[in-house]
């Protein structure tokens, strides 16, 4: 999709997941793992060790780069849990997926600076912070420390009430400056590998959400790999009128458009059918 004379996209293709190379030359998924009782889709499917197994081993096979594990929920107006349940979740669920897979990437979902360390220590090999370090002033001097990829994704509020009537003069370049200012802090700190999330659904309307997926190509100028975070979400729910689980065909389209516009890195919940996406988005534009 990107030839390697295409000094639009980024200067860092690879990430490194703790010795793991991983190339984002050509865009790669990462496969949605909530273990938590209460997200927006798959709250409560994954609980219990088989199960877990099982929807791990299918988004291996079906070309997922990086699993995304998250034991919190940050659906708007979900509850904060305590650092002490959300570890009590996530880490011998993470041992356990370790010890089964251990060639792959785990990336963890946690805004918590304590929990992100204790991640690591147990296997994982990237951070995935949906409040950008605004929930825990620690995560930036955590993740520095660690020497591990780091997703900064936008938000404005918190889960709890970051969809309370948002507002922006201009959403793309509000979300622009806040990264520009973020990623400068983390390089001054010696983060090296940042992925930059636009954090489609945290503190924006269905407008804002759009106009952002539409301008995706301005984030192109941080030269950092950028991630869509669309799978089922509300900004294809509301628009066709349709449930989460009825919005796979909806979600499929958006992530043409997030590849067209530059992102190298797909969040999903149906790993197959987003890398039938990027073969044939990839393909086409080879074919040029």
């Amino acid at each position: 999709m990107h030839s390697p004379q295409d000094t639009s996209f980024y200067t860092n293709r690879t990430i490194n997941c703790r010795g793991k190379l991983l190339d984002l030359s050509v865009p790669a998924v990462m496969g949605i793992l909530n273990i938590t009782p209460d997200s927006f889709f798959d709250g409560g499917k994954f609980t219990e060790e088989e199960a877990i197994v099982k929807q791990v081993k299918e988004m291996i096979t079906g070309g997922a780069a990086i699993i995304d594990i998250g034991a919190a929920s940050s659906r708007p107006g979900a509850a904060e849990i305590s650092e002490k349940e959300e570890l009590g979740r996530l880490i011998p669920m993470l041992d356990m997926l370790v010890r089964e897979f251990p060639e792959a990437i785990f990336s963890v979902d946690t805004w918590r600076a304590p929990v992100a360390e204790k991640a690591i220590a147990g296997g994982a090999a990237m951070i995935n912070d949906i409040s950008g370090g605004t929930m825990d002033n620690l995560m930036f001097e955590t993740v520095a420390r660690l020497q591990v990829p780091y997703v900064l994704m936008h938000i404005k509020g918190t889960p709890r009430d970051m969809q309370f009537n948002p507002t922006y003069t201009d959403v793309v370049k509000e979300v622009l400056d806040y990264f520009i200012e973020k990623t400068e802090k983390l390089r001054r700190l010696g983060v090296h590998d940042i992925v930059i999330d636009p954090g489609f659904g945290f503190g924006k309307t269905v407008e804002h959400n759009f106009r952002l997926l539409n301008h995706l190509h301005v984030f192109k100028m941080l030269q950092m790999p950028l991630m869509a975070g669309i799978s089922r979400k509300s900004m294809v729910c509301r628009v066709l009128e349709k449930k989460p689980e009825q919005a796979l065909n909806g979600t499929t389209a958006l992530h043409v458009m997030a590849l067209q516009q530059g992102a190298s890195i797909l969040r999903v919940h149906d790993v197959k059918e987003a890398m039938e996406v990027i073969r044939l988005v990839t393909f086409a534009a080879d074919a040029g």
